[in-house]
């Protein structure tokens, strides 16, 4: 009888060892396939761990079987070990649920709203002397949107490589060589395809100019190996996270430094209040897609070719706090006074080789106005406030739609451009399939002043008339992009067409510049000759300069 409960009791620690190994296993299992930051402030690592104690628990609460032949009897856990297994999960079960909510409830804007408010730091600036800089060859004339449209046609005329990959739904918006771009890779077309050729990595990439349209497919000389698409060890948040366990990685973003190489930039988040609040950026990580080798920086360290440290997300998130817990909590939920908040919306400006994101103020009891908008700037968090009353995005928008509305185009979300002092909406009007057709200009005081165009250039032109006609005083020289003159012989004139618009491009004596001439808008162009001697206003572009006016 006694031999007879020892084998018992043995088969019980049995039992209880195949559990906990169990467990084991299963979160061996789990943290290879979810890859969970092993950090205190991950909120998934806690969830998971108090899982796992419940998972313990009820397993030693459970009966435990064994099979003799065809027979099945329950097996006796010791009852000393049974009961100590037991507590033990019941109470690590507890104590982790309770740490959790306490973590969670202490790390909330209840208690801290004074320190959420002061994540960010704001700072008053002028719209003159910040947007005077901007010129239109750094003007994002796309979205996203279109874009990914842009993408989609390159990579269909592609044969060779259309069969075996698909483009990327990354489209970072970077600042390459001080030209606003967006840049994504390709990436395996399927399974089957990863298999066939994962050995040499995806071979390309596509870089669209968001201000001249240009797409272009820039190949590698070896293939990237390390990405979101590639499976196992080659699996980019796999290869981060056996590198760099505890790191608690944000948005990762596609990038290509000055020499055009691939990286991921990986930022790392730093949760400053609490176990799970305050979420800023403190570090970052740059693996190389094509060889994986990754350098970790601080913030502050990092290379300044990167452009997207802090998303779009982040930034906005953290100047909501900054505008509408300025006087406490309850405040922003009951009184809500000189309470502050983004618009519905954000775009990109690139300035001085960075890239900073644009979205409008207005006050959290109005969506009828904005009070001033701001200025984020994703490397290094700068943000600039601008105090300008006027309409709101959505009813620049609506305006400029309704200036073409038997043509059915949608506007993209504005950029505000400082137009001779004038602030003002900037944004494409697309078609029904996402094509940009024209652009559009609101003033921002008052947003029936309104103006299209064809070109950027043209839009400009309409708009300028328009703020005289209106009483606003407008002086080209102020804005960046006045209309320059110049005199010469015609020395070399040649014809092309854009768009279905024949053009004429003039070269003149003495100038290595180019000028385009839009025949539909100058038609007196078709009688000039080589030899001639012409006068020409005209608008600088990086490889023309438009036309906008010819005397002789």
């Amino acid at each position: 009888m006694k031999k007879d409960k020892t084998n018992k009791s043995q088969k019980g620690a049995g039992w209880l060892i195949f559990i906990i190994l169990a467990v084991l296993v299963l979160a061996g299992l789990y943290y290879y396939i979810a890859l969970p930051a092993i950090n205190i402030h991950n909120p998934g690592l806690w969830k998971f761990a108090v899982l796992a104690a419940i998972v313990l628990f009820l397993f030693c609460a459970a009966p435990h079987v064994h099979f003799t032949g065809n027979r099945m009897h329950p097996v006796k856990i010791s009852t000393g070990a049974k009961t100590k297994a037991f507590k033990l999960s019941g109470i690590l079960a507890i104590v982790l649920l309770a740490a959790y909510f306490i973590g969670t409830l202490l790390s909330s804007q209840i208690f801290n709203a004074s320190r959420y408010q002061k994540l960010m730091t704001v700072k008053k600036s002028e719209f003159t002397k910040d947007i005077d800089q901007i010129s239109y060859d750094q003007i994002p004339l796309l979205d996203r949107d279109s874009a990914t449209i842009l993408g989609e046609r390159k990579m269909g005329s592609l044969v060779d490589l259309a069969s075996q990959f698909e483009v990327a739904s990354e489209y970072t918006q970077i600042n390459y060589k001080n030209n606003p771009v967006r840049v994504t890779p390709l990436r395996y077309a399927s399974l089957i395809k990863w298999f066939t050729n994962r050995k040499n990595g995806i071979p390309a990439y596509i870089k669209i100019d968001m201000a001249t349209q240009q797409t272009k497919l820039v190949r590698l000389d070896e293939g990237m190996k390390y990405t979101p698409y590639d499976h196992f060890g080659r699996n980019l948040y796999r290869h981060l996270r056996f590198k760099y366990p505890t790191y608690l990685f944000d948005d990762i973003s596609f990038e290509i430094n000055d020499q055009g190489v691939p990286y991921w930039v990986c930022s790392v988040k730093k949760y400053n209040i609490g176990l799970f609040g305050g979420q800023t950026i403190s570090r970052v990580v740059l693996c190389n897609a094509i060889t994986g080798e990754c350098k970790d920086y601080k913030v502050e360290d990092a290379p300044k070719w990167i452009d997207q440290v802090y998303s779009a997300e982040m930034l906005t998130t953290l100047y909501n706090y900054h505008g509408i817990l300025k006087h406490g909590f309850l405040n922003s939920i009951l009184g809500q006074k000189d309470c502050l908040t983004t618009t519905n919306g954000y775009n990109y400006l690139a300035i001085k080789d960075d890239v900073w994101v644009y979205t409008g103020v207005t006050s959290i009891t109005s969506d009828q106005s904005n009070v001033g908008f701001v200025l984020m700037n994703q490397r290094t968090m700068e943000t600039r406030y601008y105090e300008i009353e006027g309409a709101i995005e959505d009813s620049a928008m609506t305006s400029a739609e309704g200036k073409v509305q038997n043509l059915g185009y949608k506007a993209t979300f504005p950029l505000l451009l400082n137009i001779d002092s004038e602030p003002t909406y900037f944004m494409a009007l697309k078609d029904s399939s996402g094509l940009v057709k024209k652009y559009a200009m609101v003033n921002v005081h008052n947003y029936q002043i309104v103006a299209t165009g064809d070109s950027v250039n043209e839009c400009e032109e309409a708009y300028r008339g328009l703020m005289q006609t209106n009483g606003i005083e407008t002086d080209k020289g102020k804005s960046g992009v006045s209309a320059k003159e110049i005199s010469g012989k015609i020395r070399k004139i040649a014809q092309g067409v854009i768009d279905g618009n024949s053009h004429y491009y003039i070269v003149l004596e003495g100038s290595d510049s180019i000028f385009d001439v839009d025949i539909s808008k100058h038609l007196d162009a078709i009688l000039l000759e080589e030899g001639d001697q012409i006068t020409l206003k005209y608008n600088e572009g990086k490889t023309e300069n438009t036309v906008s006016e010819i005397s002789r």
